[in-house]
């Protein structure tokens, strides 16, 4: 049985993808959505850059307190301190339920902690807000890898390829998953 919500597949497998819903509040939409053009037919050199772009587009909250929220947990997960980075993630994703990026940050810390069912819940959440979050939907292949999942692990990180195909990780990860979920030739 697959991890993955029925949202994901059919935005990811849509052959334009278009933001299906509110990333950031002041992410500028058409903006991001011309990055996230340019990063699936980038060249390997120019998609490390798109994607910090993207990145940034993110990361705008539109709200001083969540901007704040944001910056104190990841201070936090910085720290080593995973369960102020919790605590501070979950205060922004109560006061701004519709910033991806929030669900994206307590998913990690949440990960980092081995608690790894409310991540995965938290990455569902990032991901109806947000279907071209690549990086939430690698967070969701790291954590079924490291809970023995390499066959949901592999559909994940593909899933990533439509959105940005040369992400260094998702590359190495489906290199390294292949022999395991397709088997080795003898």
């Amino acid at each position: 049985m697959s991890v993955f919500p029925n949202i994901l597949k059919p935005a990811v497998a849509a052959a334009g993808i278009v933001l299906a819903s509110v990333t950031g509040a002041f992410a500028d939409s058409e903006r991001l959505e011309g990055l996230m053009g340019n990063l699936r037919n980038s060249t390997p050199e120019n998609a490390n850059l798109i994607s910090k772009e993207i990145q940034l587009e993110w990361e705008k909250s539109g709200s001083a307190t969540a901007d704040l929220l944001l910056s104190r947990g990841r201070k936090s997960m910085e720290a080593g301190q995973i369960q102020s980075a919790i605590e501070h993630f979950t205060a922004l994703t109560d006061h701004a339920p519709h910033f991806a990026e929030g669900w994206v940050s307590r998913a990690s810390a949440f990960a980092h902690a081995e608690m790894f069912g409310p991540a995965i819940a938290d990455l569902e959440t990032a991901l109806r807000l947000n279907p071209e979050h690549y990086e939430a939907i690698i967070g969701l292949g790291a954590i079924l890898e490291v809970i023995d999942r390499p066959d949901d692990a592999y559909e994940a990180y593909q899933l990533v390829r439509p959105i940005h195909p040369h992400h260094p990780a998702v590359t190495e990860a489906l290199e390294r998953l292949e022999p395991v979920v397709k088997g080795r030739n003898l």
